[in-house]
């Protein structure tokens, strides 16, 4: 995961929290306004499953695309971040996500940068840069600020995609074609891929998460604990299903992917901390809520000292960031998908062990075209072990590439029936529900398929996730806080008070300079 994931400018976040959330000066019909704009017309505030006419993971993402538009229009920025070879700095609009200029990591600003907006080339002319680059970035900012109105900036990270793109590139639709299978919209699933690994199942994190979607090693092993076939977290088509399954369960418990998309890297508690505080606000609707009170936590997080540290707790920016890194990564995912040809994946389970001498025989590829599809692949797979290929060759295993067929109806009705579960994430959490949850893990499990077998597994991993770890206590104490409301009270009017003095703190700040 980047570390250097800084979106708008801490002052500018300020500014806009103060503006769009200060909850004792704006009246109930303004909140309302703003909840009506963070969901789609038809969906806004509603369960999934008040609109059975329509496809709840459609209503879903199109509710959540309209609330990133309405309260994080820049989002599409990221695009940039994740395409752009390393070592440049990316400045892009927070109105509308295009970008505006790209410079180096180091050097002189001056000259070399690339300006993709022509109106802004002699922005910089006469303009004496700092050289901490830090504060440079800082200055730049404010400079494009004037100029084109509220800016976004951060390191560059492309060359994880870049060079995975001609290997692992096209693959991209059979994968999106698992996260169909699960209810989750392939550029959303695989957004998040190409942030958390770019494509790599190989890919291990500094703090030990491994592979496609970069769970910890000790989460793949508690996750396999309940599957009921071995699993490789280094193949990325054997992740891709429980990667999805999960993005699913998460989803629906929330009623939208953006908080599900967040608790990966914030956790479930900070997440719902994040939308008690939004309620707390005023906010109504799961996205408003989830936005606004991630909003509340960064900029308190920002202002000096700790004295707010019982509200923010450990949630950062680069949690504050992620859903919408994800939702930005969607358009590079589709063209991914449009540009590069693809290829088709089979898998096979195998029977018994499988040397990768009888597979390049039986198949005439080389061992690196056969470990381009199974990464972990070293001289063997062993025996009930996933095998993939670009055809399928049944002296090596079953056929079990379940997403290149037509899903079973009887698994298509139980995922239906899962995906329109009301949302409400302390609800989901408490012990009482999972008699809910155990009887969806039963009806998956009876559709003797694949597809359920992952669903049956995933929801066991999760039921022990949510029942086991404490947050439910953890929350409910922050819930029940009387500390808590005091201190988003303080801290709001502080953060008006910012506000009101930043043009005398620019003005003081361009005569410095």
């Amino acid at each position: 995961m980047p570390r250097d994931m800084i979106t708008m400018r801490p002052v500018q976040r300020r500014v806009v929290f103060a503006m769009a959330v200060l909850a004792a000066a704006i009246p109930a019909a303004a909140w309302n306004a703003v909840s009506r704009r963070a969901a789609a017309p038809s969906a806004a505030g509603l369960p999934v499953e008040a609109l059975p006419e329509e496809n709840p993971v459609d209503a879903r993402a199109r509710a959540d695309f309209d609330a990133m538009r309405a309260f994080r229009p820049g989002f599409a920025f990221w695009q940039h971040v994740f395409t752009l070879p390393d070592h440049q700095i990316a400045f892009g609009s927070a109105a509308d996500g295009r970008l505006l200029a790209v410079f180096p990591a180091q050097g002189n600003w001056t000259r070399p940068a690339a300006w993709t907006d022509r109106r802004l080339v002699s922005l910089l002319e006469n303009e004496p840069l700092v050289r901490n680059m830090s504060d440079r970035r800082e200055q730049v900012a404010h400079l494009l600020e004037r100029a084109a109105g509220p800016v976004l900036h951060n390191s560059t990270r492309g060359d994880a995609l870049l060079r995975n793109t001609r290997r692992y590139g096209p693959f991209v639709a059979e994968w999106g074609a698992i996260y169909e299978r699960f209810g989750v919209p392939a550029h959303i699933g695989l957004g998040q891929v190409i942030l958390e690994s770019g494509l790599d199942g190989r890919r291990r994190s500094e703090a030990g998460a491994v592979g496609f979607c970069q769970w910890m090693q000790t989460n793949w092993r508690h996750l396999e604990h309940f599957a009921s076939t071995p699993m490789d977290a280094r193949n990325q088509t054997t992740q891709a299903p429980y990667c999805a399954a999960y993005l699913s369960v998460l989803a629906t418990k929330y009623g939208s992917f953006i908080p599900a998309l967040s608790e990966h890297n914030a956790g479930g508690t900070n997440v719902a901390r994040a939308l008690i505080n939004g309620e707390r606000l005023g906010a109504k609707g799961v996205r408003a809520r989830y936005l606004l009170g991630s909003k509340l936590a960064l900029d308190l997080r920002e202002l000096p000292g700790r004295d707010y540290e019982t509200v923010y707790r450990s949630y950062g920016p680069r949690s504050y960031s992620y859903a919408e890194m994800v939702f930005g990564n969607t358009f590079v995912v589709r063209r991914l998908t449009s540009s590069i040809p693809q290829v088709a994946i089979h898998a096979m389970r195998t029977s018994r062990v499988v040397t990768m001498r009888e597979i390049v025989e039986l198949t005439g590829l080389t061992p690196d075209e056969v470990r381009r599809f199974n990464p972990a692949l070293v001289d063997r797979v062993p025996a009930r072990g996933m095998l993939y290929l670009p055809k399928h060759v049944e002296a090596l295993g079953a056929d079990v590439a379940f997403w290149r067929r037509p899903a079973a109806p009887s698994y298509a009705a139980v995922l239906d029936d899962f995906l329109r579960l009301e949302p409400g994430a302390e609800r989901w959490d408490d012990e009482s529900f999972a008699p809910v949850l155990t009887q969806f893990r039963r009806r998956f499990r009876d559709t003797n398929t694949d597809e359920g077998a992952v669903m049956d597994t995933v929801l066991a991993y999760a039921m022990d996730q949510a029942y086991t770890s404490g947050r439910s206590a953890l929350v409910a104490e922050f819930r029940d806080s009387q500390e808590v409301p005091l201190l988003i009270r303080r801290g709001v009017m502080e953060l008006d008070a910012l506000r009101r003095d930043r043009p005398l703190q620019v003005a003081l700040a361009a005569r410095a300079r």
